[in-house]
């Protein structure tokens, strides 16, 4: 097979997802808080992906702006991430759909059907999150346009299924609408394994965290730069009465305050001078600024370095279209090598 029959081989098996999507490639950025503003929802855009902001714990006004500063980036769709616990959900459709955006990610629980409903019939599609086949048929029948299924090895806020696994158990059983892989993609050849199962194209993130275009305190991207797989961990849980919601991020001086921090907290507890409730409270706050910390002012060692797996796979800063051209040769290599029956490459760019 040859480069370009291999490409318009990709183009077929990503098809439905850059038909969904409104792309050239069925590439989605993962909505990182802090990271996934205008300026790098944009450069994904223009590079033929499909960039996400990341509302976080913006306002309806605050988001309306972002929205505002992003098209005045790009022309091409992208889309927005909001997260269902926002207590204004409600004004952040609206705001969405005010400034004509086609597609909003639904993210950070199980949907209310009602925002469901808010989002379709203010024309724009519906995309969300399923951890397990059954929310996914649940996610179906609520009318969903898209899910994304993204395993433990991303970062952040991650469950206890991985990528692989939930390729395996969602891909092959759900077929009606489009559904996206997540979770410790960083090259191309992944990208394609997953086209091959059934997913209509992948979401990305840690790999965008070190784009050029990317607002991240440079300590912060040299921290990924620096990084290897194993340096990605889980938040740890010490004690079950006082459940920890796991969060993969890079491991630093601040990963081993927590673990002090909780065991302060539940002698405290165990001493009857702290209630249950207050010492829950504490646990839950200690993170609380510390992406910014971290992302914005370049605090490393305080800081939360939100990173999943694939953080070993960046080695450099580069332009966002960059790493989308490089995720796309690595497939159509792939295929060209694996059907020509000769050995692939060692190694692509992203390892130089």
């Amino acid at each position: 097979m040859t480069l370009a029959s291999a490409r318009a081989q990709l183009d077929r098996l990503w098809r439905r997802g850059c038909d969904f999507l409104g792309t050239e490639v069925a590439i989605m950025g993962g909505a990182m808080t802090w990271v996934s503003e205008r300026h790098l929802v944009a450069a994904i855009s223009n590079a033929g992906g499909f960039g996400v902001i990341a509302s976080g714990s913006m306002s309806p006004q605050q988001l309306a702006a972002e929205i505002g500063g992003t098209r005045a980036l790009t022309q091409r769709p992208f889309g927005v991430n909001l997260i269902t616990m926002h207590p204004q959900l409600d004004g952040l459709i609206e705001a969405c759909l005010d400034h004509r955006v086609g597609h909003i990610v639904l993210a950070g629980g199980l949907p209310p059907r009602d925002a469901i409903h808010h989002v379709k019939q203010g024309g724009a599609k519906v995309i969300c999150f399923a951890p397990a086949l059954a929310i996914a048929r649940k996610l179906v029948r609520s009318g969903v346009d898209a899910l994304v299924i993204e395993g433990m090895e991303a970062g952040g806020h991650v469950g206890p299924v991985s990528t692989s696994v939930l390729a395996q158990e969602i891909l092959p059983a759900v077929r009606e609408v489009p559904v996206f892989v997540a979770g410790g993609i960083g090259r191309g050849e992944a990208i394609l394994a997953y086209l091959e199962m059934g997913a209509a194209g992948c979401q990305l993130g840690t790999r965008f965290v070190c784009a050029s275009e990317s607002i991240a305190h440079p300590r912060f991207k040299q921290a990924f730069v620096r990084a290897g797989a194993r340096d990605a961990v889980t938040s740890v849980q010490l004690d079950p009465r006082f459940p920890v919601i796991p969060v993969r991020a890079l491991a630093n001086r601040a990963t081993l305050r927590f673990a002090e921090a909780q065991r302060e907290i539940i002698a405290a507890v165990d001493a009857g001078q702290l209630d249950m409730k207050e010492a829950q409270l504490r646990i839950e706050h200690f993170w609380a600024g510390a992406l910014r910390r971290a992302v914005i002012d370049g605090d490393v060692e305080e800081g939360s370095l939100m990173a999943g797996q694939s953080v070993g796979m960046v080695t450099r800063e580069q332009t966002t279209a960059a790493i989308i051209a490089e995720l796309v040769e690595q497939a159509i290599v792939a295929l060209a090598s694996r059907s020509n029956g000769i050995a692939q490459p060692a190694s692509g760019r992203a390892a130089q």
